[in-house]
């Protein structure tokens, strides 16, 4: 089972602006402490999840780069969610990577958007029902 994502920035703070926006409705909280720590209210570990996000500068002390082919992706809980969560990463400091909508790759009830975020990171926020 996933425990937690490490996600690196340049800017911490602009990226948790996009993350806020994003998790938020989703049903993330926040904290922040020497990073930012995103986790479900519901989960007893919120620093190793299962599900938590770190936003925080990469602990090498080296320039956060976006991973080739990494991609998180995020369970919403209806397709208006995936709408509403896609729109918010638009106006927080994201990109668009592909609308909502279904895929011919995918099956008819596999709803998704896809967005970079302020850093280049590319990830999914989908609903399958």
């Amino acid at each position: 089972m996933l425990s937690y994502l490490f996600i690196g920035a340049n800017d911490v703070e602009r990226s948790a602006v996009f993350y806020k926006a994003i998790l938020t409705p989703l049903g993330y909280r926040h904290d922040r402490e020497e990073h930012y720590c995103f986790y479900l209210p519901d989960c007893a570990d919120k620093s190793n999840g299962p599900g938590s996000v770190h936003i925080s500068k990469p602990f090498n002390d080296q320039p956060a780069t976006p991973g080739n082919g990494m991609m998180p992706a995020f369970r919403a809980d209806s397709r208006h969610k995936v709408d509403q969560v896609h729109k918010a990463g638009l106006d927080h400091g994201g990109s668009d990577e592909g609308a909502p909508g279904t895929r011919e790759a995918y099956t008819p009830d596999f709803y998704v958007a896809y967005l970079r975020d302020p850093e280049g990171n590319k990830l999914a926020v989908f609903y399958s029902g």
